[in-house]
């Protein structure tokens, strides 16, 4: 099975950069099937990793980063693959 965790981080005004910096450089516990790394407008930035492994598994992520550098806690959500059409 598939399973893909998705964090996403809204930075403090005008660090949406350093937070994208901070996203990449962070090394998980173990490495992912894949990892995409996104931003969007008013500094927001998605990252989504690729496992291969049950849904429940404990699996690495993304941390808090420290508090100056985002404007509110952080979102995850964890999605299992259906398959591709």
């Amino acid at each position: 099975m598939t399973v893909a965790l998705m964090w996403e981080a809204r930075a403090s005004d005008g660090r949406g950069a350093e937070l994208l910096a901070w996203a990449r450089a962070h090394e998980l516990a173990r490495e992912p099937l894949r990892r995409e790394f996104f931003r969007a407008p008013q500094d927001r930035v998605l990252v989504i990793t690729w496992w291969d492994a049950p849904y429940d598994a404990e699996l690495p992520e993304l941390p808090e980063p420290d508090g100056e550098l985002v404007t509110r806690a952080v979102h995850r959500w964890r999605f299992e693959s259906v398959g591709e059409d």
